[in-house]
């Protein structure tokens, strides 16, 4: 175990260096100057110059990359060009807002995917099975926006129940408040996601409901529960284990649709408006977290499905 978790902890440093490298890279080629942030219309090729010896982009692409890597790994992020705020700062006040939102959602869609995923296989020659995991299959069809706005237009524009969007003012500072403010949002989003992992639990529990190990344990005398507790999880929990980590990553970068639907403040909003004003070094510093952030769920991912099912670590994958 001690031989994987370095190897793959090198794996994920190498992954970040070169996700840094491609980040940096991809801004630097888009279409347009970062120096337009600074200066009005009609500036002058002397202020023009001025305000590119300001931002260092008159420097080689290498000799910038260099100098942003080095000041990103004593987390020094920059500044907003539009604000003039330290980057780091501001992202450390937004994931308030976002990671409690990801994770909220993901483990409310757990809560729904799990025993639902579980029936349908169960129940898989009933007629009630086929049915939910067709309902299941629509799921994946809705956009999440569109989900989202059908709830605001339910439970907030209708009922009139809950906020339709915003965060509080104060942010956790009012628990209740802040906690009734993503109701709507963590409700999208374990909808959303719900609907994909329920396909993967039922594909799970199918294989082990339909497994040697299985048969022999329930003609033993052990009880369909005890032989799914006893023999079934751990085989059925791996390959969930794997899909949970890659929706969490995704729930994570999709909070961005999200926020934008319901207003929060988050790291969806922060970098749809620095992309729309070209402020880069706020698209870096939220780009280069959220990858950090990707990353790091996969890692963890990959050691609890080793914990899970040991026999995962003599493959060399």
């Amino acid at each position: 175990m001690i031989t994987y978790l370095v190897r793959r902890t090198a794996l994920l440093l190498a992954s970040l260096s070169l996700a840094s490298v491609v980040l940096f890279l991809l801004l630097r080629f888009l279409p347009g100057d970062p120096v337009n942030a600074l200066l009005s219309v009609g500036a002058t090729d002397a202020q023009i110059e001025a305000a590119r010896h300001q931002l260092g982009t008159n420097e080689p692409v290498a000799a910038q990359f260099v100098s942003w890597l080095g000041d990103a790994v004593t987390l020094d992020l920059g500044r907003s060009l539009i604000s003039n705020l330290e980057v780091g700062p501001e992202i450390a006040a937004r994931l308030p807002v976002t990671v409690p939102l990801t994770l909220a959602g993901f483990v409310l869609a757990v809560l729904i995917a799990v025993p639902i995923g579980f029936l349908a296989a169960y129940r898989a020659e009933k007629w009630d099975g086929p049915l939910l995991n067709g309902v299941a299959q629509l799921g994946l069809a809705v956009p999440a926006f569109w989900l989202g706005l059908l709830l605001v237009t339910i439970f907030a524009l209708n009922l009139r129940a809950l906020p339709a969007g915003g965060f509080p003012a104060g942010g956790w500072s009012d628990p209740a408040a802040a906690m009734t403010a993503l109701v709507l949002p963590v409700l999208t989003i374990a909808l959303v996601m719900s609907a994909s992992l329920i396909r993967y639990v039922r594909a799970a529990t199918l294989d082990v409901l339909g497994s040697d190990f299985l048969r022999t344990a329930r003609a033993l005398g052990s009880s369909l529960p005890a032989a799914m507790w006893r023999h079934g999880l751990r085989n059925a929990a791996a390959p969930v284990i794997a899909v949970l980590a890659i929706e969490l990553a995704t729930t994570f970068l999709g909070a961005v649709v999200i926020e934008s639907v319901f207003a929060l403040p988050g790291l969806g909003s922060m970098l749809t408006r620095a992309i729309a004003q070209r402020d880069y070094p706020v698209i870096q510093g939220v780009m280069l977290v959220s990858t950090f952030a990707v990353l790091a769920v996969g890692f963890l991912g990959d050691v609890a499905q080793r914990v899970a099912d040991p026999r995962l670590l003599r493959s060399r994958s």
